[in-house]
């Protein structure tokens, strides 16, 4: 799976005549290949450089490119610049969040002032933004792990198990069944730790009476699924229900609202309305949901930033929240795949309150 012929049909509306790609998660997107290399792409062809680890990976993983060794002399730069001298192109994109100061730089002093660099990021990342179905069936193969994960960790949960204990559970069942490795390390964080959105999980034994919040993806072909669940262990008090209650109405109102052409904050406004409304708005500080993909947190958002509307395709995350400092945290979180007039929920497991 590789995507140089979409970017290549982009060279012209960005007024380029070649694309250089040189972050990890764009080198993926258009090779299709996890190695350390660089990327050019022009309107007559595409070229992938990298050095004697990966050489022979590349010659058989990657389809419709040439494939250029670095070494003796000739690193990512030089080979680029040949080519690019070969072509006579002068207007090339980069990926001005993925070069330092120092590497653009370099490449200014090897290609000369007859060649601009030109910040076009916003080619990739859009192209990023909506998932073919490749994509989409790499995410809902990652997600099927994370639901089969979050199935059998249930049987884990108990007192005095320990929230580190069921991080790294988590993280086995990944790999047993079937994933490449973890979107991100493990969030597991309980009773008063449940505040804490991104919590570490720790050495703090579970309790009876407490919630417990697993937030936790799996990667399949280079892409990532994630999930966040919060489950009770012993009876659940009057508050914890009412705050695990209204965190699901407002993430259920969110997921009503998704679909192809949304604005981002407008979702984020409806689903925060219900939590300020039930008079814990102070307690949801972060944005509703994120892109994700072949990274974790991709764009655009469900936030109040997000004023453009959302392609089709687009996979987000819907996860609103209520942290309580030293009393507890809720959050529910799943994945959707937006369409014309709606979004598909690529996440399966249950939004019931659980109670072990």
């Amino acid at each position: 799976m590789n995507h140089l012929h979409q970017i290549r049909q982009q060279l012209k509306s960005y007024d380029l005549e070649a694309m250089l790609i040189t972050g990890e998660a764009g080198e993926f997107y258009a090779v299709g290949f996890q190695g350390e290399g660089v990327v050019l792409v022009t309107e007559t062809g595409s070229w992938y450089s990298t050095d004697s680890r990966y050489i022979e990976s590349a010659e058989k993983q990657i389809a419709d490119c040439n494939i250029l060794l670095i070494g003796k002399g000739k690193g990512h730069l030089t080979l680029a610049a040949e080519e690019i001298a070969r072509q006579g192109i002068s207007r090339i994109g980069i990926q001005e969040e993925a070069m330092t100061i120092a590497e653009h730089k370099r490449w200014v002093e090897v290609l000369g002032e007859d060649c601009q660099l030109i910040p076009s990021g916003q080619l990739v990342a859009q192209l990023r933004a909506s998932k073919d179905e490749e994509e989409l069936k790499c995410m809902q193969e990652a997600q099927a792990i994370t639901d089969k994960t979050f199935a059998e960790i249930l049987n884990h949960i108990r007192p005095g198990e320990t929230e580190q204990e069921i991080a790294a559970k988590i993280t086995y069942y990944q790999m047993k069944f079937g994933a490449s490795k973890n979107s991100f390390d493990p969030i597991v964080v309980s009773g008063a730790n449940g505040s804490l959105p991104h919590g570490i999980p720790s050495a703090k034994p579970i309790q009876a009476g407490e919630f417990v919040t697993m937030d936790f993806g799996s990667m399949v072909g280079g892409y990532c699924s994630d999930m966040t669940r919060t489950v009770a262990v012993g009876q659940p008090t009057e508050e914890m229900e009412l705050v695990y209650h209204t965190v699901l109405e407002a993430q259920l109102t969110g997921i009503s609202m998704a679909k192809a052409g949304v604005i981002g904050a407008d979702v984020d406004a409806a689903a925060r309305k219900v939590i300020e409304q039930a008079g814990y708005g102070e307690y949801f500080g972060h944005g509703l949901g994120h892109s994700l993909g072949i990274e974790i947190h991709e764009s655009p958002n469900f936030s109040a930033g997000c004023k453009e509307p959302i392609p089709a395709g687009a996979v987000l995350s819907v996860e609103p929240g209520i942290y309580l400092p030293g009393k507890m945290g809720v959050r529910i979180e799943d994945v959707v795949w937006l369409e014309e007039g709606g979004c598909k929920v690529l996440t399966k497991s249950p939004k019931e309150l659980i109670v072990l």
